[in-house]
């Protein structure tokens, strides 16, 4: 009887082990700040080639 209860103790733990595992966890602060600093970069990415796009167009222009 003892085994018995044993073995279903330790099945039931495995059990609530893998049941919180695989359970999605919540982004951390450190995760929500990467993501920012790649909006970030991205967008300043973007303005630094609209500003070089722009730039072109003032050189071919002032060729003319």
């Amino acid at each position: 009887m003892k085994l018995g209860k044993n073995v279903a103790v330790m099945l039931a733990a495995g059990i609530l082990v893998a049941t919180l595992v695989g359970c999605q966890k919540q982004e951390g602060p450190a995760e929500r700040a990467g993501k920012a600093v790649d909006n970030a970069t991205e967008n300043a990415g973007k303005q630094i080639e609209k500003a070089g796009e722009k730039i072109q167009d003032a050189v071919k222009d002032a060729k003319k």
